[in-house]
């Protein structure tokens, strides 16, 4: 029998820290936390904190989340020097994000060195995109001296949704042609063929795509020199006002969280019926498109917080791609509660509503490697 190992996962985001500490393999979760409004200096007496309350239990491995691997990690791997500096310099393309993830490796490797500690990416499950889906149309030394390409996010979530979709529909994911719509306050949609993602909708940065909670998604390129004129700012202004004043907030004025904004809606509110007609548009349309690139779908996946609880949202992206032979049932989409189909039983597509679980993938590749790396002789 397997001897049982404990993974902690460690998730540090820009002002937050969560964290869940699995037993392998039987992937019992034994205690997590979300630990939230931290300011940078307040970070490694967090992390401390979390060691101290976990110091009953044994701790075997850590795993960590990073947002941006670019094209150096198309897997998780054991965190060593060279990995760590690799982080580093992928922070110009994720510069709220990578500094702090690896500010949390460090801390924990300062805490426990004694254990292994992998890295995550959320870049990895895009690296199997072939160029046609990767490259900007710009010209070609931009890519290979300075890696300006998409790279996708979400890839954990959108990897963990596409195992459980293969058991659901009880067909191994080499024969399936599957769209994940990852949706949240961030928002992306992958085309996954045979197991691989072909294509998904955020770009370079988590900016690109669809429209979010606070974020544009896709504009013309020529509106950012024109924001930066008529806002009297500049570039990195211009970005700002992209990131965390556009999406549900910017055109509602009201919120960017979509249950206010349904709710403004429902009230007769003209912006906010503006912004849930907009937010939904561009993921039907990215799943027309998606539709085509992947020459047809046999199942349709919703995840994270509004995929997972919006019924209404989930109708409004469907309606209309019945000539696809996506077909909802009404009642089993309004009645749902955690994982389950929610397309008729006369639907030739499978549609999918499933919770999504990125620590556990994070754990069990942990323990993947860990199982796989030599460990060194006890005395």
């Amino acid at each position: 029998m397997q001897e049982k190992q404990n993974v902690l996962v460690l998730n540090c985001g820009s002002s937050s820290v969560k964290y869940k500490l699995y037993e392998m393999p039987t992937k019992k979760l034994l205690t997590s936390d979300y630990l939230q409004q931290i300011k940078r200096d307040q970070y490694e007496s967090t992390i401390r904190s979390v060691f101290d309350k976990l110091s009953s239990f044994e701790i075997n491995m850590i795993s960590h989340r990073v947002v941006h691997g670019g094209e150096s990690f198309k897997h998780s791997v054991p965190i060593d020097d060279r990995v760590k500096e690799q982080i580093r310099e992928l922070s110009r393309f994720a510069p709220l994000h990578n500094p702090i993830n690896l500010l949390g490796i460090e801390i924990a490797q300062s805490i426990r060195p004694d254990v292994m500690h992998v890295a995550v990416f959320d870049t990895a499950f895009h690296q199997t995109m072939p160029p046609s889906s990767y490259l900007y149309a710009l010209p070609y030394e931009y890519y290979e001296k300075y890696g300006i390409r998409k790279y996708g996010f979400h890839g954990t979530s959108h990897r963990y949704v596409m195992n459980r979709a293969q058991q659901m529909m009880e067909m191994p994911k080499e024969k399936l042609r599957l769209i994940s719509c990852h949706i949240g306050s961030g928002v992306s949609i992958t085309a996954i063929r045979f197991g691989e993602s072909l294509d998904t909708s955020m770009g370079m940065t988590p900016l690109a795509g669809l429209s979010m909670g606070t974020r544009s998604g896709n504009i013309d390129p020529a509106i950012i020199p024109y924001i930066e004129e008529i806002e009297k700012t500049d570039t990195a202004g211009a970005i700002e006002i992209l990131n965390k004043k556009s999406g549900l907030l910017g055109v509602s004025g009201v919120s960017n969280d979509l249950r206010d904004v349904m709710a403004k809606a429902e009230e007769g509110n003209l912006r906010c019926q503006l912004a849930l007609e907009l937010f939904t548009t561009h993921l039907h349309k990215h799943i027309g498109l998606y539709l085509a690139r992947l020459n047809g779908v046999d199942g349709i996946i919703f995840t994270a917080g509004v995929g997972e609880n919006s019924p209404e949202v989930r109708q409004l992206v469907c309606n209309g791609l019945e000539f696809a032979g996506v077909i909802i049932d009404r009642e089993a989409n309004l009645n749902i509660k955690g994982e389950g189909f929610i397309n008729s039983p006369y639907s030739p597509v499978k549609v999918m509503v499933i919770p999504t679980n990125e620590e556990l993938v994070m754990a069990t590749d942990a323990f993947q490697l860990y199982l796989s790396t030599p460990q060194p002789v006890m005395a």
